[in-house]
């Protein structure tokens, strides 16, 4: 617990410092423009929870990937990922620390969102269940947490993380559906997305704010926090792995 609020503490200061680091939150705003110029030219209102919380769920997932990433190129760049591995503490709640701050920061896409929606084009979403809404928020930031930590472990091998980055964005967009609902994907292609956190999380998020009661909110949030407890257990196991093996290899300097 020390050490991952030590990483959390640690974080907090270099976003201060690294205003690079929350481009997510400077995109946010633009994408819920198009969006919601969209839904309005296609004349959908029913559309319009949809144009608002996906921009939010992009900057949550594009800001954990992008900073999970960048965690070990840039501690790799500057020569300190071996003292960080050296150190009697774990590295693992130092990772944890630093990317649960990073989600959470994340959350202000939400708000950015919210906001551009009601003054900008006059679009005022209500909670019909905000309990649910609430919970079910909390439940995809801790999912995230977990998932961003299987990135970190992963990206220890790669000579640069960046490439899995760019990579790795637009199909979860998909199969979360982000923007695009899951029961509107090919029919091959749904089956894939129920092991997505985001597919569970949209969803939900995106009936709470209708007037009717969401089906089964419990067990769904339940559902995310699974995933997301499975994901940050394999991103330990898989950061165990990895370091040994970097550590056989002397690769831990340049990747595999």
């Amino acid at each position: 617990m020390h050490a991952a609020l030590n990483g959390a503490v640690f974080q907090l200061r270099l976003l201060r410092r690294s205003p690079g680091d929350l481009m997510a939150l400077a995109t946010t705003p633009l994408m819920t423009v198009i969006f919601l110029a969209i839904v309005h030219h296609g004349a959908r209102p029913d559309l319009e929870a949809n144009a608002v919380l996906a921009p939010a769920l992009i900057a949550l997932w594009g800001m954990s990937l992008l900073i999970a990433g960048d965690m070990i190129d840039v501690e790799r760049e500057n020569g300190t990922l071996e003292a960080l591995i050296a150190a009697p503490t774990s590295l693992w709640p130092l990772l944890t620390g630093r990317i649960a701050v990073v989600t959470s920061v994340s959350l202000l896409g939400l708000a950015e969102s919210w906001c551009v929606a009601k003054f900008a084009f006059g679009v005022t979403l209500t909670l019909g269940s905000p309990t649910v809404f609430v919970f079910a928020l909390i439940a995809t930031v801790f999912a995230m947490s977990g998932w961003a930590g299987v990135m970190s472990s992963l990206f220890v091998l790669s000579r640069s993380a960046r490439i899995f980055q760019n990579s790795l964005s637009f199909p979860f967009y998909i199969l979360g559906g982000v923007l695009v609902p899951v029961a509107l994907l090919p029919g091959f292609l749904q089956p894939l997305s129920h092991a997505v956190f985001l597919s569970w999380s949209s969803d939900l998020l995106r009936e709470s704010l209708l007037s009717e009661a969401p089906r089964a909110p419990l067990l769904r949030i339940l559902v995310i926090v699974l995933l997301g407890a499975a994901s940050g257990l394999l991103g330990r196991g898989l950061l165990a792995v990895v370091l040994n093996r970097a550590r056989t290899t002397g690769t831990i300097s340049f990747g595999s």
